[in-house]
Order: C-alpha cells, then sequence, then structure tokens
C-alpha cells in the first residue's frame, strides 16, 4: 500500500498515461513512428529532478514534463500534445484508486472470513447481551461475532462500489470541451490503462466520487472503531469475557508490571478518529469553483495517502487482534449468572402471560420481583418460587425451563446457517 503512494509511483502513473496518450496520437499519424519509438525507448524521470525543476516552475506537472523531455530530447514535443494538467493528474491519480482499492477490498475480505470463523467457532459459547451497558439476556458469543462479519461484508461491498466510482479518468482537456482530445481517444486510452471515464469533465474528475470513497472508508474505519471498542470492554478488568493476546516479552506498563491493555483496539479506534476527520474533508473538496480550482488539490494530497494507508493497517491489526484474541467461555458463564437470572425476565413474563394473565399485571409481578433481585442479591427465580402471584402459575419444573440459557442457543442456529454461508 505505501509503495503505491510514494512519488515515484505517482510521477510513474503520469508517464503510464502520457505514452498511452501518445501511442493514440500515433495509431491517428499525429506522431510519427520513429518519433513515438524514440518516446517510447528514452522517457524517464527522476524524483529528485523533477522536484529541483519544480522550485523554478512552481508547477509540479510542468516540472515533470521537462524532466521527462531531457531524456527524450525533440521527440518530446508530442508528449502531452492537446493534454491539460488536470488530464495527467486525475487519470493517475484514476489509477492510484484503483490499485490501492484493490488492496483494501481484499484485506476487507480477508478479515470477514477471519469473523466468520470466530464467529462459527464460538457459536455455542453462552454470554450475557447488554444494551445500554446493562445486562440484557443470553446470547452467544458467536452470535455478537457474527455481526461483525456481516458489517465487514456490507464494506467489501461498500468499498468495491466506491472504488468503482473512482477509478475513472478524463482526457478532455481544458475545462473539458474535448477541442484538443477527441472523446474516442480518451475512451481508447483509459480502455488501455484500465479505467472508465468521466461522463462530463469540466476540467476535473467530479469530486463527489472522492467524498463517496473517503466516506465509505470512513464507515468501514467505523465499524473497525465498533469491533475495538467491544473488546476494549471485554478486557476489562471486572469483566474479561476476551483479551488481545499478549506476547512473551510484551509489556503492559513502565510502572505496574501486571498491566495487560488492549492498546491495539485502542490504535484502532484511535486511528477511526483520523479517518472520519478525512472524510469531511474529502466532503468539503466537492464544491470548486467554476469548471475547476485547485483548492481540492492540498487537501487530497494529505487525506487520499492516510486514509488508504490508515485503513489498511486497521484491516491488518484488527485481523491480526481476532486471529489472537483469548476467549474464556466459563468467564461468560460467570458474569451470566451473576446477574442472579435477571437476564431471563422477559421469558417469565411471556411465561405468565401464555399462563392467563395480563401482560401488565405480568410485568408488575416480574418487575416487583426483578428489583428485590437486583437490590437483595437473591436470585430471581428463587423470587419466583416464593412469590404467590409468579408461583401460582409456574412450578418448580417450568421455572427450570425457563431459566435455561441453552433455549436461546437453539434459537441463534438461524442466524449461524447464514454465518456458514458467508
Amino acid at each position: 500500500m505505501s509503495a503505491i503512494w510514494v512519488e515515484e509511483a505517482k510521477f510513474g502513473r503520469w508517464l503510464e498515461v502520457e505514452l498511452a496518450v501518445c501511442r493514440a496520437w500515433a495509431r491517428r499519424g499525429i506522431i510519427p513512428p520513429e518519433d513515438l519509438a524514440e518516446i517510447e525507448a528514452k522517457a524517464d524521470f527522476t524524483v529528485e529532478r523533477s522536484q529541483e525543476l519544480e522550485k523554478t516552475t512552481n508547477h509540479d506537472v510542468v516540472a515533470f514534463l521537462t524532466d521527462v523531455a531531457e531524456h527524450v530530447g525533440p521527440a518530446s514535443r508530442w508528449i502531452h500534445y492537446g493534454m491539460t494538467s488536470s488530464d495527467v493528474l486525475d487519470t493517475g491519480m484514476g489509477l492510484a484508486i484503483a490499485r490501492a482499492g484493490a488492496l483494501l477490498i481484499e484485506e476487507q475480505a480477508a478479515l470477514t472470513q477471519t469473523l466468520r470463523q470466530l464467529a462459527l467457532t464460538h457459536r455455542d459459547t453462552v454470554s450475557v447481551g447488554r444494551t445500554h451497558g446493562v445486562h440484557a439476556e443470553p446470547t452467544s458469543f458467536g452470535l455478537k461475532m457474527s455481526g461483525f462479519a456481516f458489517e465487514s461484508r456490507r464494506n467489501e461491498e461498500r468499498l468495491r462500489t466506491a472504488v468503482a466510482q473512482c477509478a475513472v479518468g478524463k482526457l478532455s482537456g481544458a475545462v473539458g470541451t474535448y477541442a484538443t482530445l477527441p472523446p474516442d481517444l480518451e475512451l481508447e486510452v483509459l480502455d488501455e490503462i484500465g479505467l472508465g471515464a468521466e461522463t462530463v469533465s469540466t476540467q476535473v474528475v467530479a469530486r463527489d466520487r472522492h467524498a463517496e470513497l473517503i466516506t465509505a472508508i470512513a464507515i468501514a474505519a467505523s465499524s473497525l472503531d465498533r469491533l475495538a471498542t467491544e473488546l476494549r470492554h471485554l478486557q476489562r478488568t471486572e469483566v474479561r469475557e476476551a483479551e488481545e493476546a499478549f506476547t512473551v516479552g510484551q509489556k503492559g506498563s513502565s510502572a505496574m508490571p501486571h498491566k495487560r491493555n488492549p492498546i491495539t483496539a485502542e490504535r484502532i479506534s484511535g486511528l477511526a478518529r483520523v479517518i472520519r476527520g478525512n472524510a469531511v474533508a474529502a466532503l468539503e473538496d466537492v464544491a470548486l469553483w467554476h469548471e475547476r480550482d485547485i483548492s481540492h488539490s492540498s487537501v487530497e494530497r494529505v487525506i487520499l495517502p492516510d486514509a488508504f494507508l490508515g485503513l489498511d493497517y486497521m484491516l491488518a491489526k484488527s485481523r491480526q487482534l481476532i486471529d489472537g484474541l483469548v476467549v474464556y467461555p466459563e468467564r461468560m458463564q460467570e458474569i451470566l449468572e451473576s446477574s442472579g437470572g435477571l437476564v431471563f425476565s422477559q421469558r417469565v413474563l411471556l411465561a405468565l402471560v401464555a399462563r392467563g394473565l395480563t401482560r401488565e399485571d405480568a410485568y408488575v409481578v416480574v418487575q416487583r420481583n426483578a428489583m428485590e433481585c437486583w437490590n437483595t442479591k437473591v436470585p430471581l427465580r428463587e423470587l419466583l418460587a416464593r412469590d404467590a402471584d409468579a408461583s401460582a402459575h409456574l412450578d418448580a419444573a417450568a421455572l427450570d425451563e425457563i431459566f435455561d440459557p441453552s433455549w436461546y442457543l437453539r434459537h441463534v442456529d438461524v442466524v449461524m446457517q447464514r454465518v456458514e454461508a458467508l
């Protein structure tokens, strides 16, 4: 990923575009065959020379073209023939996005499969589900991870669509009129280098495309933030249902030798904030003056490499985190039981309704006993057995069935079948 965004690669893409245009002109009889041969044999550049020339020209494309011309000689007069700077810049950027995007999609797909495997491994690992951070009902750790796996798949699809939207170029000349470059040449060149064509380019490719791309990257980063936040909570000392792998020789604190901190998950959460900020900048780039200005250029030099590199790193680290995740099923069971059976309150409510109570009356009975369970730590099942209104409808066998967490696992299977097909 880094190799795509270095200056050497950027200038290489510019030269790729320029040479493809020269070949198209030669096929039309504009560039003599001997000049094309000279251009293709000698065209080259060095980053150092182009940057040195830019100090004088104060224009990166002109400096690059001068550098190339120094290598080619007289035949270089045909290089950039009929083109404007944005033809090179935006088409080169389209190539970068297509190539970098393919890497992101590959990494995102790999994470999807890693999460899928974790979900299937723990399909029957009972844990507590939480809403508002408070115990809600039993679930399985596999079901919890299934949501992240399918979210990862949606991010694959979002990235694929957004990259395709940006894998375009433009070779329509100044202000996009095709006055010096015919439309058929544009299509021919873009087809050769593997890009689509901007339908109406003014002088630049429309920046709503790039805003969609960076927003898709930001959504993918936010999904990783959600995953990381979940795992950070599960590693809290008072929870410790799961934790990051802690390798031999690793240190958690310079002062406290006992510390095993969720540093990878925290790093992922932190980088997500940076990428979400990049999305705001990309949205600001949509509005340009008339056929174009250059206010977007300085922004993109920062946010495009940073967004791609940031998400690529986050995806790799997330996969490493999931691959090495240490899961503690016994602790999950212990925490599930720690709330004294409160997590079964809905099953009690429904059982009372099924046995003739109105929902309102059943709710009063269950909530009364649930609040006593909260305050006294006496298990809810025991309180219900003592309660005349509850015990009149629920015998010991009924309570045994209601307070069986495996009941929830049987109903998780329908989701896990979808995970198997992911």
